[in-house]
């Protein structure tokens, strides 16, 4: 499947990763139709046909996605954190959905679905890091559990009507057009605060370790699956290396040029300890691997921050 020449459709596509997907995207494809509730970042969407509706009316989907090959899902309705308070309004707002959206594409004779699943959430606590996709699966959050539903409704869709799929779990994106105003992403949450000279918080002792990548590698791996013809469908996208929370701060500190103050709170029953994946399987045979290294990245998020501040 040749991307240049598809009819693509963003689901989600006001949030982070959307955004930056549409971007890329843009004047690279057959035709391109951004949906969802709202703008982020509504001037780094120019150019990008937009459609206001909500994921969760089915009508207004089943609408979007006439003529289209590829159809990339990035609705998140919640967070790990949150979801777990309300675990029914997070099945209520992201499975039944997407049941309905997958119903919507099988009727329009779309080509391939693309999910950007969650790879810091669906494997739990792992027993093994780095963490690979045939690990088994027991989240210890709704949302992990609600990721893992949508990956299993796309194998049942592929087995019953042959509607391909790519599933990608994501480790921990951050980069420009991530929210400073949602608590999404220590890397953009620490950085706000440090440009505001407010303490920065931290849930545990620091010593939380996760798999940080930055947003232009996650949207040229979004790419590769949308083309991809091998066998395997589910991949893990990160950088194959962890950081403590504690690394992010040191990080910032030598960045920035000066000391930061750090609140240390106790830790949250929903967080897990280490989370690091194994991209091998991604870089053989979607034939990607990060190019942005930690460093850059957190150099290049800095800079769009200091602009969107001025």
């Amino acid at each position: 499947m040749l991307l240049s020449e598809s009819r693509c459709v963003v689901l989600g596509a006001g949030g982070f990763i959307g955004t930056n997907l549409c971007r890329a995207l843009n004047g690279k494809v057959s035709s391109l139709k951004a949906f969802g509730r709202r703008q982020a970042f509504p001037d780094a969407m120019k150019g990008v046909p937009w459609i206001t509706g909500d994921f969760s009316e089915p009508a207004s989907v089943a609408a979007v996605l006439g003529d289209t090959d590829v159809v990339y899902h990035l609705v998140n309705t919640s967070t790990p954190t949150s979801s777990n308070f309300d675990k029914m309004a997070d099945l209520e707002s992201s499975v039944k959905p997407t049941i309905a959206m997958l119903e919507a594409c099988r009727e329009a004779g779309v080509k391939r679905v693309v999910f950007v699943s969650s790879g810091g959430t669906v494997y739990g606590v792992p027993k093994h890091i780095p963490t690979f996709e045939d690990a088994p699966t027991w989240p210890i959050t709704a949302y992990g559990v609600t990721k893992l539903a949508i990956e299993k409704y796309l194998f049942l869709f592929n087995h019953l009507y042959n509607l391909d799929f790519r599933v990608l779990r994501v480790a921990n994106p951050f980069g420009a057009f991530q929210s400073t105003v949602k608590i999404h992403g220590a890397i953009m949450t620490f950085l706000q605060k440090a440009m505001d000279d407010r303490a920065i918080e931290i849930w545990g002792d620091g010593g939380t370790l996760r798999d940080y990548i930055y947003i232009d590698d996650v949207v040229s791996a979004i790419l590769a699956a949308s083309e991809h013809e091998g066998a395997e469908k589910v991949f893990n996208i990160g950088a194959g290396a962890g950081r403590s929370l504690n690394d992010i701060i040191h990080a910032i500190e030598k960045l920035l040029g000066r000391s930061l103050a750090v609140k240390y709170l106790n830790p949250r029953p929903g967080d897990v300890p280490r989370s690091v994946l194994d991209i091998s399987r991604a870089q053989a045979d979607l034939g990607w691997s990060p190019q942005v290294s930690f460093e850059e990245g957190l150099k290049r998020t800095a800079e769009w921050l200091e602009v969107q501040q001025q």
